[in-house]
């Protein structure tokens, strides 16, 4: 079970890589160099988040191994910061007075969101292939989780130990996804429980408002390398 003092044990230490993103609405893609970065195994759990935040807002189903959704990618970014502080580490987001912007503290090693590269090279772990295994066999997705959240890492890792990074609920990732068309909208990537074959492939990028909140969409934790 997932929780502050085994965290250490379920943070991955990824290579220095390169990738290249696409955006089908703009039809443009980009080329992003990514430097050693941690990243947890699992989602982050229902009762982790209990354990840091003291509560637990998740309403697809109840079960403290389940990961965690119905969260904000303001809320996840406060998890963040909390996390950071209970580990004596420096908080990665600034926010504002009314809590309703944050800005990254670039320098901060402490805990935080990945980034939208860092987390399609993590789901990759080094397959050319959108998704890194047969479907069923890692991801819990419309076909086969029954209407709802299930237990995380019960479904096959891919080649690095991560767990879940397709199906069972949709990550939010630090990056503001176009803020000249679509303001302070976040990304979040992978695919969730309620979502077709089609919708769990680690190439597959959404957006919405930072405080948009709904029953698949979860987060894991990351932090750059000290």
């Amino acid at each position: 079970m997932l929780s502050l003092e085994n965290l250490d044990l379920h943070m991955v230490q990824i290579p220095k890589g390169m990738l290249t993103l696409r955006d089908d609405r703009l039809e443009t893609s980009w080329v992003a160099t990514i430097e050693p970065y941690l990243i947890c195994s699992i989602p982050v759990t229902q009762a982790f988040y209990a354990e840091i935040a003291r509560q637990n807002p998740s309403t697809s189903a109840s079960g403290g191994n389940h990961p965690v959704e119905t969260v904000s990618w303001l809320d996840a970014a406060r998890f963040c910061n909390l996390l950071s502080k209970m580990a004596r580490l420096p908080e990665r987001y600034q926010f504002s007075t009314d809590g309703k912007d944050t800005q990254a503290i670039a320098e901060s090693d402490g805990f935080r969101l990945p980034t939208e590269a860092e987390w399609e090279f993590a789901c990759r772990a080094g397959a050319r292939e959108p998704r890194y295994g047969p479907i069923d066999a890692i991801a819990w997705y419309r076909d086969n989780a029954e209407g709802s959240t299930r237990p995380v890492a019960t479904r096959r890792s891919n080649d690095w130990g991560l767990h879940d990074m397709l199906g069972n609920v949709w990550e939010w990732c630090e990056d503001v996804y176009d803020p000249a068309v679509y303001g302070t909208y976040r990304i979040f990537r992978g695919g969730g429980w309620a979502d077709g074959e089609r919708g769990c492939l680690a190439t597959n990028r959404r957006r919405s408002h930072p405080t948009f909140a709904i029953d698949d969409l979860g987060f894991r934790v990351a932090r750059s390398c000290p």
